[in-house]
């Protein structure tokens, strides 16, 4: 993925991991788009930093993804690239039978929202030059945090729904990269101040140095997360996830 001279649709960039992307991406010379659920943070988005464009877009709700691609691919003819980073992460006791909202939710958010988002904006990517697709996974999707379960599995979900995506387009102009986070400092689970977590600027200029150094990339895959990336290759998958889960 070259990683200046694009333009950028961020879906979930109005905070954490999302916005400090398409912050990153902005500076670096791509015109970003970010879309979210809330107008005022978008408008504070625009204003306190000129020149990202900002669309209302809730994952959950398909004519809201039908009225943002309208609208994107309507502003942004230009538009080359994507970034899937819309998600929620919540607790669960699979031993209560009430947790089975909280799954509905984070299946629907998590993966149809990718799923759906995706389903529009990959053929008009398609037809593009310098054309990219990043989703995002996480650490989890190969060793799972039990407190998560169904956050675990959209996101092994997404690693092997995008594994297909990439070889459905094999020889076209889009690359498919997955972004594979570990634990970061942001809000998703309350986790700004976690000392355990990767600090959210580290995470960030890492990210971009993996794009910028290796422009074939496929999986950007901080050190951090290899502890949880390689743990069933390496051979070591059952200490590490009793070593995930015994804090």
């Amino acid at each position: 993925m070259k990683t200046t001279g694009n333009t950028i649709f961020v879906t979930g960039g109005t905070s954490g991991l999302g916005l400090g992307l398409a912050l990153k991406f902005h500076a670096l010379g791509n015109k970003v788009v970010v879309g979210g659920r809330r107008k005022e943070l978008l408008d504070q988005i625009a204003t306190e930093h000129p020149g990202i464009g900002t669309v209302v877009l809730d994952v959950d709700d398909p004519a809201s993804i039908q009225a943002a691609y309208d609208q994107v691919t309507t502003q942004y003819p230009e538009l080359n690239a994507i970034l899937t980073m819309s998600g929620i992460m919540r607790p669960e006791n699979l031993l209560d039978p009430g947790h089975l909202p909280t799954a509905e939710a984070i299946i629907t958010t998590n993966l149809l929202g990718t799923i759906r988002t995706l389903a529009l904006f990959t053929p008009y990517l398609k037809a593009k030059q310098d054309a990219a697709i990043l989703t995002v996974s996480s650490g989890l999707a190969f060793v799972p945090l039990v407190l998560t379960p169904t956050y675990n599995a959209t996101k092994a979900a997404i690693h092997s729904y995008t594994q297909s995506l990439r070889i459905q387009l094999a020889g076209t102009g889009v690359q498919v990269i997955e972004v594979i986070p570990p634990a970061v400092q942001t809000a998703l689970m309350g986790q700004q101040n976690d000392e355990r977590a990767m600090p959210l600027d580290e995470y960030l200029d890492e990210t971009i140095s993996i794009l910028t150094d290796q422009p074939d990339v496929t999986e950007v895959t901080v050190q951090r997360v290899g502890f949880l990336r390689k743990a069933e290759r390496e051979g070591r998958y059952a200490e590490t996830v009793q070593a995930l889960n015994s804090h």
